[in-house]
Formats: C-alpha cells, structure tokens, sequence
C-alpha cells in the first residue's frame, strides 16, 4: 500500500543575530532536507521581524514558511532535525486542511 501523502506547513524562526551567509545556509538547508522527503509547494520568507516576546534575550528572529507535501513520518524528524540545529530558536509543523 503506497504512503499517503499530506499537506503541511512549517514555520521557523532563525537567530537574527546571525550572518546572513549562515542565515541563507540553514534556509536551504531546511528546503533540501523537505525535497529530499517530500515536494514544496511554496517558500515565504518573511525575513528578519520583532519577536512577540524576548528567546533567550533575543528580540528579533528571521521567519520562513514553507509548505510542502509528504508523507506522514516525515514531520517528525523534521521537528527533530529543527531541535538539534543551532540557530533555530523556534519552530512548528502542521498539517494543513484539505482543499
């Protein structure tokens, strides 16, 4: 029986503090890592913003949002691979609703 395969979206947010040269390596890092595992629908970067409230007293972070389609195992390694990734301060992946 083939896989399914599931609509998701996943927002990261960067240490702004960052390089931009180490900021753009983990952005394609992070899109290899989906194309590798799944097909990306889209990619939004919505570059360096205030943070709602102070990350280990940083105040502002780089955002990205991708969605992407997969299979269902893939996610949680994705959110495993975010943990152990210097740089990521924060992150989330869910499913998104069928059209």
């Amino acid at each position: 029986m083939a896989e399914k395969i599931n609509k998701y979206e996943t927002i990261f947010v960067i240490d702004a503090t960052k390089a931009e040269e180490e900021i753009t390596a983990l952005v394609e890092k992070f899109k290899s890592l989906i194309e590798a595992n799944g097909e990306i629908v889209s990619v939004d970067d919505w570059g360096k913003r205030r943070l709602a409230y102070p990350i280990n007293d940083l105040t502002e972070g780089y955002y990205v949002l991708i969605n992407f389609k997969s299979g269902t195992d893939f996610p949680a390694e994705l959110e495993r691979v975010y943990g152990i990734t210097d740089g990521i301060i924060r992150d989330i992946v869910v499913k998104s609703e069928e059209e």
